[in-house]
């Protein structure tokens, strides 16, 4: 069971659409494995511009500062118009520079492949997801624009929109930093740098010189190696057998991190962490899906194994190891699975996000 004398306080985000049911679901489950957490509920999202008008209100962000660690569901991010996505706010603004995303299959889940076992490591903080951008036909753009051919020497499209990439030394080594301190915690390998710095040889190429410089820290303790971000595609689909811990730049790391969960099966079991140097914030890293809003039809594993990676981190790796083994024997099973975890997914034995979350629970007693 878990240490039953000390309480956690956890601030839990349900998000939008389905993320209150598989938020609920997997805080049954938390709950269930014995560990003590006393749950603190804010709205961020569509929930909290109806409720407050902000869809980051500063009490959400002023409740994961003081307890520390927070489970998310998914929030949406409107695509092209509308608020900047939520997730990217609040990594930012808790500096949450660590994106931790373990992909490993679980026998049951349908996919082309029989054995993968990768962690992703992206830097959050900084590179385009900055959200430094000039709107296509501002005068400040075209400012912006004037400036960086006079600069550059190299002739910009007068009706473009900008966006910089800002890669620091201190961002670049303390993600690299973070991947081999977990690639050590966690009995892992090798690491893996990603990278195009055959064609950003300043922005790419900074990262990639920050990661020799912190690798040779870790000498003979864990492997090292780089690769160029398009070749790193073709080698994770080929063969991704050959590789361990990934730790990349912002941008390659959510393309990458999205990848390597369709490897295992898809978003629908991959969890997420954003951990910084005294918080975290866990996260199933999935949409919202509204359209299945209230059906009791999601897959709630994402959320839960989201919820192991945050047990991990309160040091309840007892509890941790026995939500993620009953969850991963549910769906070897194939009996009380959500319909996109059987065989066909018209399959009518399939039950809902509560029952199948109530067959880990029974699993753990």
């Amino acid at each position: 069971m878990g240490s039953c004398e000390l309480s956690h306080k956890v601030t839990l985000i349900p998000g939008d659409g389905i993320g209150r049911e598989v938020s609920l679901a997997a805080q049954k489950c938390i709950d269930a494995t014995g560990v003590k957490i006393t749950w603190e509920e804010q709205l961020a999202g569509e929930e909290a511009i109806a409720k407050y008008g902000a869809v980051l209100p500063a009490q959400v962000l002023d409740s994961v500062r003081k307890n520390k660690v927070a489970i998310k569901g998914p929030i949406i991010t409107p695509v092209g118009k509308g608020f900047r996505s939520v997730n990217v706010q609040l990594r930012k603004a808790l500096d949450l520079y660590a994106c931790l995303r373990p992909c490993k299959l679980i026998k049951g889940v349908k996919t082309r492949y029989t054995n993968i076992d990768l962690v992703v490591v992206r830097e959050n903080t900084e590179d385009l997801y900055a959200g430094i951008e000039f709107s296509q036909g501002l005068k400040r753009t075209k400012d912006m624009i004037g400036y960086l051919e006079e600069q550059s020497g190299i002739s910009i499209k007068d009706d473009s929109a900008i966006g910089i990439k800002p890669i620091s030394i201190s961002a670049s080594k303390r993600i690299v930093k973070f991947a081999f301190d977990y690639a050590i915690k966690n009995n892992r390998k090798k690491v893996t740098a990603v990278h195009k710095a055959n064609i950003m040889k300043e922005t790419d190429g900074l990262f990639l010189r920050c990661a020799r410089e912190v690798a040779e820290q870790y000498k003979g303790r864990i492997e090292f190696e780089d690769r160029i971000v398009d070749n790193m595609c073709m080698q994770l689909v080929q063969k991704p057998e050959l590789y361990d811990v990934l730790v990349l730049p912002n941008l390659y790391g959510d393309i990458l991190s999205d990848l390597c969960a369709g490897l295992i099966g898809g978003l629908g079991i991959a969890p997420g962490a954003n951990i910084g140097d005294n918080m975290a914030l866990f996260e199933a890293v999935h949409g919202s899906a509204p359209k299945y809003a209230g059906t009791n039809k999601v897959n709630p594993t994402a959320m839960i194994l989201s919820g192991v990676l945050m047990l991990r981190y309160l040091k309840e790796e007892a509890a941790a190891d026995r939500l993620e083994k009953a969850t991963e024997e549910i769906i070897a099973e194939g009996k009380y699975v959500t319909y996109d975890l059987k065989k066909d997914r018209n399959d009518p034995t399939a039950v809902g996000t509560s029952q199948m979350a109530d067959a880990i629970i029974a699993k753990l007693k």
